[in-house]
């Protein structure tokens, strides 16, 4: 049996009371209730076989002494400490087989057994009022604790204070025997002054109440010991959000108001895990509170939509765009990414992305562009083109960000399946590809950034644009790729070159075999010269060359 033990409450007016099986008691006096911890259907102990009188056998016609009452008889009552004193301290038991002998050698006398305690039925007299846990207001939550075996005996009279007997029946036979002052219970909750019982008349054990069905006998024992704690939000810190929440549950079910306040403020002046903001949602759902006292949690669990997540989300896509600092900007990016993911724990519908208000965030950016373009065809010098600066950033910096933040753009549209209206976009720059050919090569290969994301876009066949669409961006784009290849490989920053190369080619046999003819020719003029500096189209080059020339030489003649 585990060791008793006990807590001394500095204002002596409470006592719990019970006992282990066999184990030393131990007493205080705490303020006005005692309980004690028993359990039912506990298998039979060696501890428990009777004591042979003797070492023989016993004679012919001589009967046994009575056997004692089986363990679960005691451990299945709140009364299990009336085990203390059977057992022979000086008997030893071991796996073995050993022998009850004394340090002389002489076997010792039978013990007195004591008579058996009366059955749970019978202690339950007249005057008990058996309450079901359906009677409560909801039924507890089903997540406990098992209380430890420790239970302690009462040693002092509190007089006239300990007039009620709490008993509390739980899941898996455990029970608990609270002894309270039916005053404070009372006074505390309306629930059990209005179903507390009279006084018997013979005094004895004074009054009684049962309550059966209890899941939580734990949050049920903590709600009960508020009613007597002078520091109710120390008690409820000690023990965490998640046992405050099911204490709160407890309180709103027997009516205990200064309990509930309790919860609901300790509960609104700490942090919660998702774990416990569920709970606390699930509980105001079957629950209602004072609209005074539960309006601060209420306001943290349902926010005000003064802005859809649409719309918020727009606003911190405008603000990525805008921002001047290369580190925070990628982890803003990374931060939306999440959020717009479609396999993200935050995307609760799939209602998209406001698609007019997201090309206009593109076409601020793409004037942005041209601006800082034509800022570059100024008369400079070049030498120092890197460091040539208007405002606080270097030219160079700003059509990076702007290139960037339009790649962005264009994967945050290709995965939305909005992206068609900016392919078209993209092929009708004419203003920037005249540009191109003007500004310095440091500069201008950013614009092939964004022409290689819509080249693999096309490629992967993440965008379906109509053919004349297809055709305008090929013949705009494609001549300045081959142009900024080799920049690119040395300033990848993240791009992946050879699923470039790869849907480069893909997207080019989407083409009619006229166009793609145009194109390859191109190609294998440069690659013939610049060589690795060029994409690497032979794949994509070999199957139009199969389609154009040899497939169609085996066709019959008609």
């Amino acid at each position: 049996m585990a060791a008793n033990a006990a807590q001394q409450d500095p204002r002596g007016q409470r006592r719990l009371c019970g006992g282990g099986g066999g184990g030393a008691t131990a007493c205080v006096r705490p303020r006005a209730w005692c309980c004690s911890f028993s359990f039912s259907g506990v298998p039979d102990s060696p501890d428990l076989r009777p004591l042979p009188s003797s070492a023989a056998s016993p004679p012919a016609g001589r009967k046994l002494p009575p056997k004692s009452p089986s363990a679960a008889s005691f451990y299945g009552s709140p009364t299990s400490y009336r085990l203390a004193g059977l057992i022979d301290p000086r008997r030893i038991l071991s796996p073995g087989r050993v022998s009850p002998i004394d340090h002389d050698g002489a076997v010792p006398p039978p013990l007195p057994l004591p008579p058996p305690p009366p059955p749970a039925a019978a202690a339950a007299d007249d005057s008990a009022v058996v309450i079901p846990a359906e009677r409560l207001a909801s039924a507890l939550p089903s997540a406990t604790v098992a209380p430890s075996l420790v239970a302690v005996r009462e040693e002092a009279d509190a007089a006239g204070m300990l007039d009620l007997r709490l008993l509390l029946r739980g899941a898996h036979g455990r029970c608990v025997l609270m002894e309270l002052d039916s005053s404070v219970l009372c006074g505390c909750s309306d629930f059990f002054a209005a179903m507390a019982p009279r006084e018997d008349a013979a005094g004895a054990g004074g009054k009684r109440l049962e309550v059966d069905g209890v899941e939580n006998l734990d949050a049920f024992c903590a709600a009960v010991e508020l009613m007597y704690n002078p520091d109710p939000i120390g008690c409820l810190a000690a023990a965490g959000v998640s046992r405050a929440i099911d204490v709160l549950e407890v309180c709103s079910s027997i009516m205990f108001s200064k309990g509930i306040k309790s919860c609901l403020t300790y509960i609104e002046a700490v942090p919660w895990n998702e774990n416990e903001e569920e709970k606390l949602k699930n509980l105001f759902a079957r629950f209602t509170f004072d609209e005074a006292m539960s309006q601060d949690i209420l306001a943290r669990l349902r926010p005000h939509n003064w802005k859809s997540s649409d719309d918020l989300t727009i606003q911190l896509i405008q603000s990525v765009t805008g921002s001047t600092s290369t580190v925070a900007r990628k982890d803003m990016q990374s931060l939306v990414n999440g959020l717009l993911s479609k396999s993200s724990v935050y995307q609760k519908d799939s209602s998209g992305l406001n698609k007019e208000s997201l090309y206009q965030i593109c076409y601020s950016c793409l004037e942005s562009l041209v601006d800082l373009f034509e800022e570059a065809r100024e008369p400079t010098d070049y030498t120092g083109q890197i460091l040539v600066v208007r405002g606080s950033k270097p030219l160079i910096e700003r059509v990076s960000r702007q290139t960037e933040n339009l790649s962005w753009l264009l994967d945050i549209l290709v995965n939305n399946d909005i992206a068609e209206e900016f392919v078209e976009l993209w092929a009708k720059q004419d203003r920037l590809i005249r540009m191109h050919e003007q500004a310095s090569a440091m500069v201008r290969y950013e614009l092939s950034r964004i022409s290689a994301a819509v080249f693999i876009a096309l490629g992967k066949g993440k965008v379906q644009c109509r053919g004349n669409v297809r055709s305008l961006v090929f013949r705009g784009w494609f001549s300045t790729m081959l142009l900024d290849f080799g920049w690119l490989q040395r300033c990848p920053k993240g791009l992946d070159l050879r699923s470039l190369e790869e849907n480069l080619g893909r997207g080019i046999l989407t083409l009619p075999l006229r166009q793609q003819q145009c194109l390859f020719e191109e190609w294998f003029q440069f690659y013939s010269t610049k060589g690795a500096e060029c994409p690497n189209l032979i794949r994509a080059f070999q199957v139009w060359w199969r389609r154009s020339f040899v497939r169609s030489s085996v066709e019959p003649q008609r």
